[in-house]
């Protein structure tokens, strides 16, 4: 389980295509000191599991399902990656529980500077919009951020100096795809409630 709290932003230094899966190689900095073979670590908010290790990169590999629901499909060598490490149990809890279980692909459709902050404005699918509620939370490539607007077709975050600084946000732009993943809980709700929606049609 994660937090939405970004770590770090690694680059993709290598991509080994196989038949079966797509390898990654990310170099990075601060989380590789505890990072081992089979950790678990979230790359643009995609759960995935460390594969091999050298000073200072790891290697995950992505299956058919990964590359057909998450954006790391169009991964290339250079692509900035969020990255965060499993939340500990003795650790505070900064950010929403993200599971880095990716629910849809959205589109980045304006991203502009507003005062202090920039308005990212996010085409999602039309099914997101059962579970995406205005000041509440979703991880948008792994990163915890709150809805501050709810759009035809899509919704609308504010973000911060750090947030733009510390994320692979600092790098992106209209036309861009982005990971989506929406607050558990309103799944569980959905989940619960679905049967007597059922019920009263």
């Amino acid at each position: 389980m994660f937090t939405g709290i970004i770590e770090e932003v690694g680059e993709i230094t290598e991509i080994d295509e196989t038949r079966d899966f797509r390898t990654i190689r990310v170099r990075a900095h601060n989380v590789m000191q505890d990072l081992g073979i089979g950790s678990s670590i979230a790359v643009n908010g995609v759960c995935l599991t460390v594969r091999s290790l050298t000073a200072d990169s790891f290697s995950a590999e992505l299956s058919h399902e990964t590359l057909d629901r998450t954006t790391l499909r169009s991964s290339k060598r250079g692509t900035l990656l969020n990255l965060e490490l499993p939340i500990r149990a003795d650790s505070r809890f900064g950010g929403h529980i993200v599971q880095g279980h990716v629910d849809g692909v959205g589109n980045i459709r304006n991203f502009n500077r507003k005062g202090d902050s920039w308005d990212l404005e996010i085409a999602a699918p039309e099914a997101a919009s059962r579970n995406i509620v205005e000041k509440g939370s979703i991880a948008v490539d792994g990163i915890s951020l709150t809805v501050a607007a709810l759009r035809t077709g899509g919704f609308s975050i504010a973000i911060i100096p750090h947030t733009l600084e510390n994320t692979n946000l600092r790098a992106s732009k209209p036309g861009d795809v982005v990971n989506l993943e929406y607050d558990v809980v309103a799944k569980y709700v959905e989940s619960l409630l679905k049967p007597y929606a059922i019920r009263n049609d």
